[in-house]
């Protein structure tokens, strides 16, 4: 049986990359998303394909209903080999003195508590068979903090130290954990940051080739294509005109 890949939030950017880049490489998918409208089109276009995939709805900051979701799978899709943990995002760019607390906790629960359900949930079975790899979809702004980037970039961080976190906690094991921590890419992100403004968010990708969802989904998949005893722990993809979370070069 081919080896099964759960996604969140994999409805559009890099969750739908890594759903038609893994799909295609063999594995079996689950994709989570708030909605079944959202990710029937992704679904019907994978078995379209030949792509065995199935979905999971639930919002991932709502942990009885992630719970509830995954307990109601069907036996044989309850092995997850890998999780690939990329439900989140970024709400608000304002000074922290100005933040909305709406943004704020829509943040940390969808970044870090989600994230820690569905790690909570998954990796006991992982190391019950020995096996398997958790994916983490950070961000560069985990490493350092930018202008009024706060709250993201804290929670981001958090990610990091999770993913070290739970690296050192199943060492002795063969989980495999990895971080990957893209730099600017364009997909909903600054949309879904600027609460739908069009034009504020296509402003962030201006004079500059930013990263594509595809380029992170395979990142991801060469993680998880490694030899079984090559951990990819960490990696930092960037434009090729980004230098850090907040020195980047535009052309006029």
């Amino acid at each position: 049986m081919a080896e099964t890949v759960l996604i969140t939030g994999a409805n559009s950017g890099i969750g739908e990359a890594c759903a038609y880049l893994f799909g295609r490489a063999g594995y079996r998918l689950i994709l989570t998303a708030r909605s079944a409208e959202k990710i029937k089109p992704v679904i019907d276009s994978l078995s379209s394909e030949g792509i065995e995939a199935i979905s999971l709805i639930f919002d991932i900051t709502d942990r009885d209903a992630v719970i509830k979701a995954f307990s109601s799978l069907p036996e044989e899709w309850r092995r997850v080999d890998i999780l690939i943990n990329n439900a989140g995002g970024a709400l608000g760019l304002e000074p922290l003195q100005e933040g909305k607390f709406e943004d704020w906790d829509g943040m940390i629960d969808a970044n870090i508590k989600g994230l820690l359900t569905m790690t909570r949930i998954v990796v006991p079975e992982m190391i019950e068979r020995n096996h398997g790899q958790v994916i983490n979809i950070g961000s560069v702004a985990g490493d350092a903090a930018y202008a009024s980037g706060n709250v993201y970039c804290a929670t981001k961080a958090a990610v990091k130290a999770i993913t070290d976190g739970l690296r050192i906690d199943t060492v002795s094991s063969n989980i495999r954990v990895c971080n990957i921590k893209p730099g600017l890419v364009e997909t909903n992100f600054s949309r879904a940051r600027f609460h739908g403004d069009e034009e504020r968010a296509e402003k962030v990708y201006q004079g500059i080739e930013p990263l594509k969802a595809e380029d992170i989904a395979s990142v991801a998949l060469y993680a998880a294509k490694a030899p079984a005893h090559v951990q990819i722990a960490e990696v930092l993809v960037l434009a090729t005109h980004q230098a850090s979370g907040s020195v980047v070069y535009r052309e006029s």
